[in-house]
């Protein structure tokens, strides 16, 4: 299976869209991957479209569709199903209280797709000292990407030279405190996501602090991939030079408004359906799964806390679609902690996660991140428990 070579992600050769340049065959995930690699190789339109192939997109294939197609099946059958009716209730509640949550969330991501180079992350995450972790958060925090589309970008900026403390701290930041999912957790949960969002981030800092110590003590693997940055390079002196070549006009803004579009309809085509999945769940839990089960077994306590740590373990979804399970088991229990383990542990415990690092950075860097992250997981998630 052939690798996107923007977005790194794996992609089926049957029906991907395909480019020929320099004598190799590159496959990509999306139009929008394809266009921003042309750029990135300053290959021509013209001798791009000699050598492009662009298969006509299959609605009935995409995700998105199928799942969308599901629910207002469902929701139409409901009206003749009297059992369905629950379903219908809570996918409509769940829908009216988070679409323009997600709306924003989508646009704010094709605006950073759009405008922030790729380039800027790798330079900031090759320096070997504590600003390099603040730097990795905050570009996670920037990032807009499904959970499993920044493995695959984590994974590349380790190749590109990122240190593996910078790695995993950016890992740990992106998922669960990116801006898209920052304001749908709002959207859930009001102020009180905020403290979801600044835990995952503290937690992201301290781990990648511990690393650094575990790093600097040869206990676990450094990366060979680190070279020495170029000293000419400034993001800053970049930023302005984009700044005043921009020229303000009529059709630099429409391509512009494109560009933010097609970032948009490829972050939604990564991550929609599993926000539409997340929802469907989370609508079947609230509809037919009775509260004391919540209660009695995911409740404010430190055995409810095991088992939501437990069930996030097991459960993997993207963290845009886990969003809505956590909410419901708020609504059930008004365990914010117990929300923030769910959310958390499927980025600290997630297999798939642990087997990347473990096979692509390092056995001992895959061992220690659930070893230091989920006691701090835990720890957040009682003091919430308590607080809140």
């Amino acid at each position: 299976m052939a690798v996107d070579p923007i977005c790194k992600m794996n992609v089926n050769e049957a029906g991907a869209l395909s480019l020929n340049h320099a004598g190799q065959t590159y496959y990509f995930c999306s139009g929008h991957c394809l266009d921003k690699f042309v750029k990135q190789n300053n290959i021509s339109q013209d001798k791009a479209a000699t050598c492009l192939v662009r298969p006509k997109t299959k609605l009935y294939k995409n995700k998105t569709v199928i799942i969308t197609f599901i629910l207002i099946l469902l929701s139409i059958l409901s009206f003749f199903a009297p059992v369905l009716q629950p379903f219908r209730e809570s996918l409509f509640m769940y829908i009216h209280m988070i679409w323009w949550a997600i709306l924003l969330g989508l646009l704010l991501g094709g605006i950073i797709d759009y405008f922030v180079p790729r380039e800027y992350v790798s330079h900031m995450l090759s320096k070997p000292n504590k600003r390099t972790i603040f730097y990795s958060v905050i570009l996670g925090f920037f990032m807009s990407a499904c959970s499993h589309g920044i493995l695959a970008l984590s994974i590349e900026l380790h190749k590109k030279g990122a240190s593996n403390p910078a790695v995993v701290a950016f890992l740990l930041a992106s998922p669960w405190a990116n801006i898209p999912l920052t304001i749908m957790l709002i959207g859930f949960f009001g102020l009180k996501a905020l403290y979801i969002i600044a835990s995952a981030l503290i937690i992201a800092v301290i781990t990648g602090f511990i690393y650094q110590f575990l790093e600097s003590k040869n206990m676990i693997e450094i990366n060979k991939n680190i070279r020495e940055p170029e000293k000419d390079f400034s993001i800053f002196k970049d930023l302005r030079l984009r700044f005043r070549s921009y020229k303000f006009s009529a059709g630099q803004i429409a391509r512009d408004l494109k560009g933010i579009f097609s970032g948009t309809l490829s972050l939604s085509n990564m991550v929609l359906w599993w926000i539409l999945m997340g929802i469907a769940l989370a609508s079947l839990a609230a509809a037919y799964i009775p509260s004391n089960i919540f209660q009695n077994y995911m409740g404010p306590n430190f055995l409810g806390m095991i088992v939501t740590l437990g069930v996030a373990t097991i459960l993997e979804v993207c963290s845009e679609g886990t969003a809505p399970l956590a909410f419901e088991i708020y609504r059930q229990t008004a365990a914010l902690g117990n929300v923030f383990v769910f959310l958390m542990a499927g980025v600290v415990t997630d297999y798939t996660e642990i087997g990347l690092l473990w096979t692509n950075v390092g056995r001992r860097v895959a061992i220690w991140l659930p070893i230091i992250t989920v006691p701090q997981v835990v720890a957040l998630g009682i003091l919430a428990n308590i607080i809140l």
